[in-house]
Order: structure tokens, then C-alpha cells, then sequence
């Protein structure tokens, strides 16, 4: 084996996909496809904020919210997961407005508020690609990318989980994570 294929498998082992619930994920943090009021909303925010208690509002209060593409910390409260990192992400406008841009942003500044706190393992949900629109198909390569871009450029989260909640999105994931870790 090469020392690119050797840096490749060991890639493989540490970025991964999965199917199942992002709240139940036993990892240092887990990151909230966010509004931009961090106060919760629907889908994975309004699971993640239901699933962390009246605390997790409380603390989101504090922060002022946050911009689309910038991420935010908080504790995890009655997660699992020690902390969440709330993340704003573009909605769909046909892509004409920077969307897949500021995407790539989300990925990059959760995993920079990872390395900075020193954590091992870190759980994304498929951004965007609920009630904001943003197509799954174009969504997952763009998650994919930008994580692996990231490991092989600096430091990253001993494990990245891709934790995705239905099986199209899965498949999705893990074909573009593959093609990811291959270019």
C-alpha cells in the first residue's frame, strides 16, 4: 500500500456515514442545521433543541444568533453530545445567490470550532436540505468535499460522522463521500 493509499483508508475509517437520529449520536458534539435566530425551528433544529431541554433555548438566547455560513457553540445539555454547534445554512434560491458558497462555509466553520475546542468527534446533519431547499444531490458532495478537503489540509475531529436520517440520504453521502475520498 502507498502512502497515499494508506492516508485514503485511514481517511475512510474516520469520516463515515450513517443513517439514524443526530440526537442520539454519542459524539463530542453534534452540529444543528440552525435558523438564524438560533431559537429553534423545524426539522433536525427543532429535534435537536426538543431533544436538549428548555437549556439548550436558554443558552442560544445569549449568542445574538448567528449569520448564514457561521457557526456557534453551545453546550449539549440533555444530548448526549457534550455540545452542538449550531450552523446557519444558505436557503436554495435556484443557486444563483452564492448558496453552494456559503454551504461550504457551514462545514468549514463548524470543523473550525471543532479543531479550536479540541474535539474528537464531531456529527453533521445534511444542511440545508430540508426546509431550506438546498437539493440533496448537490448538497451531499458539496458536505463530502469540503470535510475531506479539510482533513487532508489540517487537523480533524478523530471521527466525522455524516448522520443522516433518511436512506436516499444516505446513499447520497456515501456515494459522494467515495468519490470525495478517491479525488
Amino acid at each position: 500500500m502507498t502512502g497515499d493509499q494508506a492516508a485514503q483508508a485511514e481517511l475512510a475509517q474516520r469520516i463515515q456515514v450513517v443513517g439514524g437520529d443526530i440526537t442520539l449520536q454519542a459524539v463530542d458534539a453534534i452540529v444543528n442545521a440552525a435558523n438564524s435566530s438560533l431559537l429553534g425551528g423545524g426539522g433536525v433544529d427543532g429535534a435537536i433543541h426538543r431533544a436538549a431541554g428548555p437549556g439548550l433555548l436558554e443558552e442560544c438566547r445569549t449568542l445574538g444568533g448567528c449569520p448564514s455560513g457561521e457557526s456557534r457553540l453551545t453546550r449539549g445539555h440533555r444530548l448526549r453530545a457534550r455540545f452542538v454547534i449550531h450552523t446557519v445554512g444558505p436557503v436554495w434560491h435556484g443557486g444563483r445567490n452564492g448558496e453552494r458558497d456559503v454551504l461550504r462555509s457551514c462545514y468549514e466553520s463548524a470543523l473550525a470550532i471543532a479543531a479550536l475546542e479540541g474535539l474528537s468527534s464531531v456529527a453533521f446533519p445534511a444542511i440545508s436540505t430540508g426546509a431550506y431547499g438546498f437539493p440533496p444531490e448537490e448538497a451531499a458532495p458539496i458536505a463530502t468535499r469540503t470535510v475531506v478537503a479539510w482533513a487532508r489540509a489540517r487537523a480533524l475531529p478523530t471521527t466525522v460522522l455524516f448522520v443522516c436520517f433518511s436512506e436516499k440520504s444516505v446513499e447520497l453521502h456515501a456515494t459522494a463521500l467515495q468519490a470525495a475520498l478517491q479525488g
